[in-house]
Order: C-alpha cells, then sequence, then structure tokens
C-alpha cells in the first residue's frame, strides 16, 4: 500500500515543535505534501531538507513567513516542477509537482495552497483568479498524465463538509463560485475527489480544520478544507483513508489516502 499524506502545517517550525516529525516517524507514509510552509530555503536547509526519512521538494514564498509547499518522498522523482503561474501566484509558494515517469507510466504528485479569500475582498478576487489559471493547467496535464493533487483547497464543497453551512453561505470557503468550481473540476473535469469516493455519506468525521477562535476544535466545529483530487486511474487505486486527529500539529489534520500502487 502506498500511503501518501496531506496537511497544511501552518509553519514547518511550528508544527515540528507540535511533534510532527515524531509522528511520521510512527505513521510511515511513502509521500506527505505540506502546505504553509511559512519559510525560506535558509530556515529548511541543515534541518527541514529531509522528515522521518524522505527527502524534500520545496516552492517558498518571495514574502517571509508566508504560505510556501513541500512534498517529501521516499521515492526519488524522474523530475521536479515548481510552480505554474509565474504571471502570479508563483511568487506566493503554491505549486510543487515530483513527476515519477517510468517507460509505461507518467504520473505526478502534487502540493498544492489554494489562496484563502476570508481576509478580504482583495484576496477573494485572488482566490479567483487562481482558480481560474488552474483549472486550465491541470486539463492540460490530464491529456498528457496520470496525477494527484494534495492540499489545502480552502473550500468546502457540500453542506456535509462544515458543520455549520446555512450561516456560512457568504462566507470564502463555501461561496457559491468556489463550489461551482469544485463541481466543474470533479464533473466536466473528470477528477475524482478520494475522500469521497471511498466515504461519501461522512459528515462530522470528514473535518480537517478548526478555527483558533472559541471552542472550535474541541466541539468539532470544523470544515472540510484538505483533499486528494486524483485523475480516475490512480482514484481507482485508493482503499484506505484516515484523518489523523490523535494529536494536533496545526490548525489542520493530516489526511492520509492508501492506494495499491507502486512507484
Amino acid at each position: 500500500m502506498f500511503k501518501l499524506t496531506s496537511l497544511n502545517l501552518n509553519g514547518i517550525r511550528s508544527a515540528a515543535n507540535k511533534g510532527v516529525e515524531a509522528w511520521l516517524d510512527k505513521a510511515k507514509p511513502d509521500c506527505i505534501c505540506v502546505q504553509e510552509v511559512k519559510a525560506q530555503a535558509a530556515d529548511i536547509e541543515g534541518r527541514f531538507e529531509q522528515l522521518a526519512g524522505m527527502q524534500g521538494y520545496f516552492h517558498f514564498a518571495e514574502k517571509k513567513g508566508y504560505s510556501g509547499v513541500g512534498l517529501y518522498t521516499r521515492h526519488a522523482p524522474s523530475d521536479v516542477r515548481v510552480g505554474f503561474d509565474p504571471s502570479e501566484f508563483d511568487a506566493e509558494g503554491r505549486y510543487v509537482e515530483l513527476r515519477f515517469d517510468t517507460p509505461r507510466r507518467k504520473l505526478s504528485l502534487i502540493s498544492c495552497y489554494f489562496p484563502s479569500g476570508s481576509s478580504g475582498p482583495e484576496r477573494q478576487e485572488a482566490k479567483f483568479r487562481f482558480l481560474d489559471v488552474l483549472y486550465p493547467h491541470l486539463m492540460a496535464l490530464r491529456q498528457e498524465r496520470d496525477f494527484i493533487v494534495c492540499g489545502d483547497v480552502n473550500i468546502a464543497h457540500q453542506q456535509a463538509d462544515l458543520k455549520n453551512w446555512r450561516s456560512n453561505q457568504k462566507n470564502s470557503g463555501f461561496l457559491p463560485e468556489e463550489r461551482a468550481w469544485m463541481t466543474r473540476l470533479l464533473s466536466e473535469g473528470g477528477m475524482v475527489d478520494v475522500y469521497r469516493q471511498l466515504q461519501p455519506d461522512t459528515t462530522d468525521a470528514c473535518y480537517t480544520w478548526w478555527s483558533n477562535r472559541g471552542q472550535a476544535y474541541a466541539n468539532n466545529v470544523g470544515w472540510r478544507l484538505d483533499y486528494h483530487l486524483a485523475t480516475p486511474a490512480l482514484a481507482s487505486l485508493a482503499r484506505t483513508e484516515e484523518i489523523y486527529k490523535g494529536e494536533k500539529f496545526s490548525d489542520h489534520a493530516p489526511l492520509t489516502i492508501g492506494y495499491a500502487l507502486t512507484l
């Protein structure tokens, strides 16, 4: 079983202080896609190039202490692609793709961090621009290879994906336009929400993010914001899923999917 984890770290140094490395040593994923690293190359050097025996590859934001994604793997990739939109979003460190190509197969694993629009209208418009450029990129990629996008998508797709859906219909993360984008990706775009393929009916158990305000975590007032989005051939190999809540490394929980896959 190939174990692939996604986790928004909310700062790699903070998550390390909260025990994420020890957990990875026990959980032993084959790869982990991380988001919101909040670090630069100099911060990683000599400390976080590797985690739990996995080699890391990164896309850092230009702004210090902001965004950034990484992908740690036990398997050497055949190629590494950093960024997908040099016009705007590559400066924010939101996309790293590892390719594992053989003569018989072209396969990519992608760690992606979608923008949040919760800080105001300007960032919500940036989020919409991000969705507008990401969709054709993924569709073009799908023409040439199979892939899994892991990451903090910052969208709860359906009512079952957050606790208080009625009161959040005008809030970023559950806006009709965002949800319609996800629907389009899964229908017209042919991608698969792997967790929902395995667990079509879960509600309270599906959340991966909780606000730090009040008692959201204690009361499980959460959102499902973290996804594995896969091409159908790879989605068909998914066998197991786990949202780990035994420890709290971040305001997000790790989402792990087991695939009947060998790199």
